[in-house]
């Protein structure tokens, strides 16, 4: 009873005493990791991210306790990255200060350390043998086309990930050669530790063939489910190849009527021995209302709003209403406005074809020309392939525009035609491309009827080409040419909205817009026949939402008509980006390195989205 009671009240005044005496054992302890024997390269990288001793090290000191208990968690962790690679009779041996983790003396060891010095932590690395592939076999009625896809050979080295991305190429091969049911189980590996090699079976069980069955919508409410069975690229009775179903998925979400496109095939074949389709597809807003804006020195302030309807009649046909105007703040010329009313008609007689029917009013005053036009156009858009596209339209353009004094009324019929080439894989128009190719060619045979009536071939060339320096689109060179160029007529007897202009944010920035090429007395501009532009530029992300760009610009223009003539006009600059979730945020500097006596000291450009 006496030593119960003594036990009650000693005890917690020995834990007191425990947690105010100071105790080294239990102080936090720095310490530095030494890696060795493994090769450089893939395996070492590995090893770092596999140790918690190595990716922890950056969250600081730990008690001495931690740190060995860390040490020895990490040494099945970075056998286990070695077998992945193929070395199975590794062995990993870790030491801190020189002792084992098992050394009863190695507490002591850490607390004797003095504070402010790292232990040394090594881990020592056995790579054993490299382990190869023996035979491969496969067991069921496998067809010949998919045994290729195994890609496994003897002799390769035993790396568990090739081994595993073999049975998903093996699946991925019988399901797309009308396996629906198709099934490969993870493979059976028998180790030969004398051979130093890894035999590998794999059970397979194609199930039979299946072509596409009936193919549900869910989720349709304003879309027609006839329209939505003719916009997809497949058909009940097709073979059933999951590549096709995933185009005809993007084919439904690039309508631009949906949020939200997926596909799933049924568990099971239906009576006929068909598979299932289930379209889920979630509709996006009819209505939408865009503003947009834009700031440069050299036009001002651009503001243009739009209201779209996304389904006009239930058959994805698009409505845009446009209104745009700019001109404020702009000293050199006055205020410009244009309306657009567009119609958009997808599947127009082909699939991956459209119709598109523009009606444009607009009114410009710039330094160059004042103009007041009304167009009517009309184009088919046709999508080739998943890089290329074109197309060819009819345009009646009024045409009153008065230049230095003198007023002239044309009317104009063209027939433009482009052709496009598009490889950055980048489908939304506010993300930026980080590699690939973009290319176009447009040429646009022209007659304007009046006076003595005009013919004449507007040829233009586009490209920009992006290259991702890290691999991690943060660091990107971009580089943009163009080139343009007028046959027929004399370049003032050319309407001057026909004519080509150098300057600004599309051409050379430092430069105000139209100003590079030949100039009337007044210095206003004349235009030309023939002009070329280039850009180089450097993005750089910094963190999360910002970046920063240098940039040079140069191009020229000339009035008789031969490309790349005419006085070289050079620009430069830097700028800012803010990234938001609706594009980049762009902030450009721009200065002419050869000023002309009608431009400024520099330009600014603010806007939404890079410059190309």
């Amino acid at each position: 009873m006496i030593l119960s009671r003594w036990l009650r009240h000693a005890v917690p005044v020995l834990v007191l005493l425990l947690a105010i005496l100071p105790s080294r054992a239990a102080d936090p302890q720095a310490y530095r990791v030494e890696i060795t024997g493994a090769p450089s390269g893939d395996i070492s990288d590995t090893l770092n991210a596999s140790a918690q001793l190595v990716t922890l090290a950056a969250k600081g000191e730990v008690p001495p306790f931690a740190l060995i208990e860390r040490a020895r968690a990490d040494i099945p962790r970075l056998q286990t990255a070695l077998d992945s690679f193929g070395y199975y009779l590794n062995s990993v041996t870790i030491t801190i200060d020189g002792h084992a983790l098992d050394d009863p003396d190695l507490p002591a060891a850490l607390d004797a350390i003095p504070s402010g010095t790292a232990a040394v932590v090594n881990v020592g690395i056995a790579m054993g043998p490299l382990y190869r592939i023996g035979n491969v076999r496969l067991t069921g009625k496998v067809p010949n086309s998919a045994r290729a896809a195994l890609g496994l050979k003897s002799g390769d080295p035993a790396i568990a990930s090739v081994v595993l991305d073999a049975r998903g190429r093996m699946l991925a091969a019988l399901q797309e050669d009308g396996y629906p049911m198709a099934a490969v189980d993870e493979p059976d590996a028998t180790a030969d530790d004398t051979a130093h090699t890894l035999d590998i079976v794999f059970a397979v069980r194609p199930g039979i063939q299946a072509a596409i069955g009936e193919i549900a919508f869910k989720g349709l409410k304003d879309v027609k489910p006839a329209f939505a069975r003719r916009a997809l690229t497949i058909r009940p009775g097709d073979h059933y190849r999951p590549s096709r179903i995933e185009a005809a998925r993007q084919a439904l979400a690039a309508l631009g009527v949906f949020s939200g496109v997926s596909v799933r095939a049924a568990d099971r074949l239906s009576p006929d021995g068909r598979i299932p389709l289930t379209f889920d597809v979630e509709e996006r807003l009819q209505h939408a209302v865009t503003i947009s804006g834009t700031y440069s020195t050299d036009l001002g302030v651009n503001v243009a709003t739009t209201w779209s309807h996304r389904n006009l009649f239930g058959n994805a046909e698009q409505l845009n209403l446009t209104a745009a105007g700019s001109g404020l703040g702009n000293a050199a010329a006055g205020i410009s406005y244009n309306f657009t009313a567009q119609y958009i008609q997808p599947l127009f007689l082909l699939p991956n074809q459209t119709l598109e029917l523009n009606f444009i009013s607009v009114k410009q005053q710039l330094n160059a020309y004042d103009q007041t036009a009304q167009t009517i156009a009309g184009y088919v858009r046709r999508k080739f392939s998943r890089l290329w596209s074109g197309s060819a339209g009819l345009s009646f353009t009024h045409d009153d525009i008065r230049q230095e004094g003198v007023s002239r009324l044309y009317q104009l019929v063209a027939l433009p035609v482009t052709g496009t080439y598009d490889s950055t894989g980048i489908e939304g128009i506010l993300a930026d491309p980080v590699r690939g190719l973009r290319a176009s060619l447009a040429m646009t045979p022209t007659h304007a009827f009046g006076g003595a009536g005009l013919t004449f071939l507007v040829t233009q060339a586009s490209a920009s080409t992006y290259f991702d320096l890290a691999g991690d689109g943060r660091s990107v060179l971009a580089m943009r040419a163009l080139a343009g160029n007028i046959l027929g007529g004399a370049n003032l007897d050319l309407p001057p909205d026909q004519r080509l202009y150098a300057g600004g944010s599309a051409t050379v920035r430092g430069y105000a817009y139209q100003s590079i090429g030949p100039q009337f007395p007044s210095g206003r501009p004349v235009g030309a026949k023939s002009v070329d532009a280039a850009s180089i530029e450097f993005r750089q992300r910094i963190g999360l939402d910002w970046g920063a760009v240098a940039f040079m610009d140069a191009g020229q223009a000339s009035a008789d008509g031969s490309p790349f003539t005419g006085s070289l006009h050079v620009g430069a600059g830097l700028g800012a980006r803010y990234y938001t979730p609706i594009g980049a945020l762009r902030f450009d500097v721009a200065v002419p390195l050869n000023r002309t006596p009608q431009g400024g000291a520099f330009q600014i450009y603010i806007g939404l989205g890079q410059a190309f």
